[in-house]
This record gives C-alpha cells, structure tokens and sequence, in this order.
C-alpha cells in the first residue's frame, strides 16, 4: 500500500473513532464505506483489506486497539467483525 493512501485511511480511522467518542467503537466498514463515498453501493468492500491492514499499523503505534467480542485481539489474527477504537490515554475529549 502506498504511503498516500494509507495515510488517507489513516485519517479516517482517526476521525471516525475520535468522533465516536471515548469507550465507544466503529466498524472498519464504516472507514471504507466513507472511503469509498459516491464509488458505488458495494464499491466499499474493495477497502475493506486496506482498512484492517492500516488498522493493524495504528494498533502498532498505539494510536487504536482492535477488539473482538469485546476483548483486544491481535488485528493480523483476526478472523470475522472486529471494532476499532481509540486506545486509553488517546483520547481527546469533545467539546
């Protein structure tokens, strides 16, 4: 993946869990669904890859945690829905 991109999706993650708010997650289909706004209705799955891979990165550098059922889970592991939230001590409180 080239460094554009993944920081495109980067951001993304990054606005969508900050926006979610503290304790609270989002579906890495919400991430492609918005990278792929006006592509077409099922265009977003072709994000899909890219988000969990960029999310595995954010997850390296502390800046998100994956969960599965609820517990953290090693992203590169992780088979079926996960979440993706901003990790304690990363929050920025909304005003």
């Amino acid at each position: 993946m080239d460094q554009a991109l993944n920081e495109r999706i980067s951001h993304e993650i990054r606005r969508l869990t900050t926006e979610r708010g503290v304790k609270k997650s989002i579906c890495p289909s919400e991430v492609a669904r918005a990278l792929a706004d006006g592509e077409g209705d099922e265009s977003w799955r072709n994000w899909m890859e890219a988000v969990r891979k960029t999310a595995a990165i954010l997850v390296d550098h502390g800046e998100i945690v994956v969960t599965q059922k609820g517990k953290p889970i090693d992203p590169e592991s992780a088979k079926g829905p996960i979440r993706l939230a901003v990790a304690p001590g990363k929050e920025v409180e909304r005003t």
